[in-house]
């Protein structure tokens, strides 16, 4: 790797940095950085690779799963901390903690109503005073909430995932 790509791997991560979890258009990605698209694919497995970033996918098979990347999100809070302007987003934050100690222990994909689906079933991730209504008519649906201490029916509060981790 040259200087050049170097300084557009750190460019990169801090367009990633500033707007996680984000849906990447590596179109869009490859004129700001003035790549190749294909480049810039090639340095998002790079990153994910050095422990730097996730990236979410729907549950394809085949050809599909190679190319379709969701969301990208940074694999830890800290990151999310230590790359950012200012204070990062809470609701990011939550989801990134939620993608980064589940995806240790079992493969997680994206959701059509929710934020993510593990095995199954379907959790959407939220603050304390997150709503049901978003995973009301979905079967085997959690509804993750932080700031709470403990869960009733289909809440869980968030920290008990920092269990699995």
């Amino acid at each position: 790797m040259n200087i050049a790509t170097a300084l557009k791997l750190k460019r990169l991560l801090y367009i990633i940095a500033k707007s996680v979890p984000f849906k990447p258009n590596f179109t869009k990605l490859a004129t700001l950085l003035d790549m190749n698209r294909n480049t810039v694919s090639d340095l998002m497995c790079y990153l994910e690779k050095a422990g730097i970033i996730n990236q979410l996918r729907a549950e394809t098979e085949g050809v599909r799963l190679l190319g379709k990347v969701d969301k990208v999100y940074l694999n830890n809070t800290n990151l999310a901390y230590a790359l950012s302007d200012n204070t990062p987003d809470i609701g990011n934050v939550r989801e990134t903690f939620f993608f980064s100690t589940l995806r240790v222990v079992c493969p997680v994909t994206t959701s059509e109503v929710a934020d993510f689906t593990v095995g199954g079933y379907t959790f959407e991730v939220g603050g304390k005073n997150k709503s049901q209504k978003q995973v009301h008519d979905v079967e085997n649906a959690y509804v993750v909430k932080d700031d709470i201490e403990y869960g009733m029916r289909n809440v869980v509060p968030l920290w008990a995932f920092g269990f699995l981790y």
